[in-house]
């Protein structure tokens, strides 16, 4: 059964690529979800899928910054059946 994530990253997390890195692990790992810049400087990334591909994909994307994420605030969401990719949203003002 899929589950769903809601996750806040912070840190020095926006202007080192990490929503392109998570579009590319996320594919990798057939994720489906969104990814977007907040203009507080936190990202905010929705992860649907299966545990394993989910611990895979966050695994990966915690290894790739651990230098630059000094937080992150994970919730458990219900899943969507509206999720059918990853993709990087935009924030609109």
């Amino acid at each position: 059964m899929e589950r769903c994530l809601h996750i806040y990253f912070e840190g020095r997390v926006q202007g080192v690529g990490f929503r392109y890195t998570a579009n590319y692990l996320a594919r990798k790992h057939r994720v489906k979800g969104w990814v977007m810049n907040l203009p507080d400087g936190r990202v905010e990334l929705i992860a649907q899928g299966y545990p394993q591909q989910l611990d895979k994909f966050l695994q990966e994307l915690k290894e790739e910054f651990s230098g630059y994420i000094t937080k992150m605030d994970l919730q458990k969401i219900p899943p969507s059946s509206e999720l059918h990719n990853f993709q990087i949203r935009f924030y609109s003002y």
